[in-house]
């Protein structure tokens, strides 16, 4: 399927009944809807009902700006998920939440821009969130910023690798929670920077949507990138009944010194120990 397609399982975009989410005591955990339809749809379908609720949420200091992705640069998400989700997928990826010059530029995980248009070969127009800081403008895939976390993440797999099919036949990559936050200064809040009350709502939906997706994708382990986004996926899917490994690989970022001095052999050697690595060698085919 070309990304430009649109086979119009996304009615909830355009008005359409919005489900109800899943995963309070009272209802307790339901699949993710859309039983027969391809794993994509039905991620994407999750990721539509996610949006419609975090747009009820409000967030107080230091925050001041935020934005979405998954709205502005649906066209290149979208993209990225009608060609690489795929039935038969193992292991999630997970992060946390998007970098300002990586998935908020570019609407995929990870992404770095020169991965995400050179190797993953994502195409689609980009727009605008609905308050820009003027520092953090979104700029799309033509973005020259580089994001480190990105480009280490995706540069080691397709060094790994070789081509993004070997990856994708057994991988998928998602974030938690698909909101960037930014302070008066532009600077970049991660959703453990914001206050406490604030947090738990919007991780509480993220949770039941990491859920749902988990189930539709029907993964049997999720590798949280990160240590905050592992133990989130280890309580959320836990505790909602979703019976899934969940384990973890250092979070690739430049703010983590552990990670300045060799990601990518932490990585291997983590990825080799959950018998992850031979999957995705391009060397053992």
């Amino acid at each position: 399927m070309s990304c430009a397609e649109d086979t119009g399982e996304h009615a909830l975009a355009d008005g359409g009944k919005e489900l109800p989410l899943c995963g309070s005591e009272e209802q307790g955990f339901k699949p993710g809807p859309g039983v027969g339809e391809p794993p994509s749809a039905r991620f994407l379908q999750v990721e539509l009902e996610l949006n419609a609720h975090l747009r009820r949420l409000s967030f107080s200091e230091p925050v001041r700006h935020i934005y979405n992705p998954l709205e502005y640069a649906w066209d290149t998400h979208r993209c990225y998920v009608q060609r690489y989700c795929r039935p038969g997928q193992r292991i999630l990826f997970l992060g946390m939440n998007p970098g300002p010059f990586g998935m908020a530029q570019t609407g995929v995980p990870f992404g770095e821009v020169s991965s995400v248009v050179d190797w993953l070969q994502i195409t689609g127009e980009v727009g605008h969130p609905q308050d820009e800081h003027p520092k953090r403008r979104i700029t799309g895939l033509a973005c020259t910023q580089k994001e480190v976390s990105g480009a280490r993440f995706w540069g080691f797999f397709r060094k790994l690798c070789g081509e993004p099919a070997l990856f994708f036949q057994h991988c998928f990559v998602h974030n938690l929670c698909p909101l960037i936050f930014l302070g008066a200064s532009g600077k970049n809040l991660t959703p453990p920077e914001l206050p406490a009350g604030e947090r738990e709502a919007l991780l509480a939906l993220c949770d039941i949507a990491l859920c749902q997706a988990v189930e539709a994708l029907g993964v049997s382990m999720v590798i949280g990138v990160g240590r905050v986004a592992e133990q989130r996926a280890r309580k959320a899917l836990s505790a909602a009944g979703v019976r899934v490994r969940v384990e973890g690989i250092m979070h690739p970022s430049p703010r983590n010194p552990r990670a300045n001095k060799g990601w990518e052999e932490v990585a291997r050697a983590k990825l080799e120990e959950l018998g992850v690595l031979s999957l995705l060698n391009k060397d053992n085919l």
